[in-house]
């Protein structure tokens, strides 16, 4: 696969490459690599997150299965008694109005057994990373166990929790995502951004 030079590098960390075959492109998002995965033309392509960029125009990449970008994943905090999770709940909207999350992501505060409480943040697999370092630099603590991934939002889902309180969060989204049209129309040029 070969990649253009791209000027700026450092402004592609966290985007995506897309290997459509016969050529690549590189600066997709999460939501356009998704596009371009659904669609009966690029379905089969191969995608890249783009870990790092150095100032040389080097780019270290991380292959990515087009089955993330269909999955959700998660952070699950428990709790034994519903204050602390209503404060685990409120802390964590707190952050993101603070630091505006990577991504959309939407929070419950549910009652997960007659005995147990838990504060989830649930949000598209594709962005695992960017959500657990946001959670990491905002500082947010909880006293309970904690879980995460793409399975264990199937099993929160499964048990069907009752959910008391929700709030949507809304992603920094610095790269705003194109239209499926203007996506399309542009999937032939190598540095999309």
């Amino acid at each position: 696969m070969k990649l253009p030079k791209l000027e700026k590098p450092d402004k592609y960390q966290g985007l995506y490459v897309f290997d459509f075959g016969d050529h690549a492109g590189v600066g997709f998002t999460a939501e356009e690599v998704a596009e371009l995965l659904e669609s009966e033309r690029y379905g089969q392509g191969k995608v890249y997150k783009i870990h790092r960029a150095y100032p040389d125009g080097r780019l270290e990449l991380r292959g990515v299965p087009a089955e993330k970008f269909q999955l959700e994943a998660g952070m699950f905090f428990y709790s034994r008694d519903e204050a602390t999770a209503r404060a685990d709940f409120k802390r964590l909207v707190n952050l993101a109005v603070r630091i505006a999350p990577p991504c959309r992501a939407k929070v419950h505060l549910a009652r997960h057994t007659d005995d147990q409480y838990v504060v989830a943040v649930i949000y598209p697999a594709e962005h695992d990373d960017e959500v657990s370092s946001w959670l990491l630099d905002g500082e947010y603590r909880t006293a309970g166990e904690a879980e995460g991934g793409a399975g264990t939002v199937e099993r929160y889902y499964q048990a069907k929790p009752e959910i008391l309180e929700r709030h949507q969060l809304f992603g920094a989204g610095e790269n705003v995502s194109r239209t499926a049209e203007e996506l399309l129309a542009s999937t032939a040029r190598a540095v999309q951004r």
